[in-house]
């Protein structure tokens, strides 16, 4: 049986929903709340049961936020007090990554935002609480364009938090281009203080919270992050290993955009004199085939290079393109380096559709554009 992302079984053409909110897994967050006096595990069980199908994730919290409400107070502070009393043990927090939790028990940061927001030291006190148990990033982004002060004055001791869960948050949080997560009215630049105490964290799960934030950042104040890495490097309170994967993923998109700033930061010159050639295994593509992509890439100097390429493909209103990585490489002077890939031209890509018509191949190296090959693809 196929396994969900929080551990729940569903077979193998179930949907994400369905494996992540089914009747074993409502029967176990009902068993949470079964230490509540009076609490009915089986009432809440039947009626979110019947009202799942057809919903999707964020619909189905709302939902079991809802069905938990019915037999919980009223009055958010004692309805929080309850929620807090019912939460089962806290993550490993000696794991340091990887340790999500259930999406059942992303419900308490709903019932924060749905019932809370007139509350809002209450609400982060059950929000704080609740990201051990399971990611909070999407509760908290209501009330910081709320309660904006407050909540960064909470974010300025949770930054100190001594679980990793609750230090992540932060960070997470306060995201600017958060996926699926509400937009935020909060100056970008203000969690960098924030930032600049998490880089230097010993768990990944933090510090790839950091470089995802960066790279958000990439994308509306470049010159910040670059300034900022290059300030983390020479303070060195990061380890050299930690710190190098850290610049690296949180430049992945300005590498993509092949801006020479942030290539130079990660030690690749855009100037590099480097001859190029790329081959393709055929000039006539179809749907769901394999490109084969030889490239040969010379250099009378030498040095570091990054090499990816661009698939340039058609629409029927003109044209896109997507990169891809290539490889990592250093050319020795003189020296012939032969790289080759076999890209899928995928028919149902998540990100792009594939259309019939002329394509081509751009290699890019350090950030420029060094050899082209077109291909045509049919259906």
């Amino acid at each position: 049986m196929a396994r969900g992302p929080d551990g729940q079984g569903g077979g193998a053409g179930s949907s994400l929903s369905d494996q992540l909110f089914n009747r074993e897994s409502l029967t176990d967050l009902g068993r949470d709340f079964s230490v509540l006096p009076g609490f009915d595990a089986g009432r809440f069980v039947e009626t979110a049961l019947s009202r799942l199908t057809g919903l999707g994730v964020h619909a189905r919290l709302e939902l079991l936020a809802d069905a938990l409400a019915e037999q919980l107070p009223l009055g958010f502070p004692e309805m929080a007090e309850q929620v807090e009393a019912a939460m089962p043990e806290a993550l490993d927090p000696t794991l340091g990554d990887d340790d999500f939790g259930r999406f059942i028990h992303a419900v308490p940061g709903v019932l924060a935002v749905k019932h809370g927001m007139a509350h809002p030291a209450r609400a982060l006190d059950l929000i704080h609480a609740a990201t051990q148990r399971f990611s909070m990033e999407f509760a908290l982004r209501p009330f910081l364009n709320r309660w904006p002060e407050e909540v960064l004055a909470r974010l300025d001791t949770w930054v100190n938090d001594p679980n990793y869960h609750v230090r992540r948050l932060v960070s997470e949080g306060t995201r600017p281009k958060l996926p699926w997560g509400m937009g935020i009215t909060l100056d970008p630049l203000v969690p960098l203080r924030y930032l600049d105490a998490l880089h230097a964290d010993d768990t990944r799960f933090v510090t790839r919270s950091v470089a995802n934030h960066l790279n958000d950042l990439t994308k509306i104040a470049p010159a910040e992050v670059l300034t900022r890495l290059a300030r983390w490097q020479d303070e060195g309170r990061q380890q050299p290993k930690e710190m190098a994967w850290i610049t690296r993923h949180a430049l992945r998109t300005a590498v993509k955009r092949g801006e020479p700033e942030a290539l130079a930061l990660l030690g690749y010159r855009a100037d590099l004199l480097v001859a190029a050639r790329v081959t393709l295994s055929s000039t006539e593509m179809k749907i769901g085939d394999r490109l084969g992509i030889a490239v040969e890439l010379s250099s009378p100097e030498g040095g570091p290079v990054l090499v990816d390429y661009r698939l340039r493909f058609h629409r029927p209103n003109g044209s896109a393109e997507k990169v891809f990585k290539l490889k990592s490489a250093t050319l020795a002077p003189g020296v012939p380096l032969r790289l080759e890939k076999r890209h899928h031209l995928k028919g149902d890509a998540t990100t792009f559709r594939l259309h019939p018509g002329p394509h081509a191949v751009i290699v890019q190296v350090n950030g420029r554009d060094v050899a082209e090959a077109a291909f045509e693809l049919g259906a």
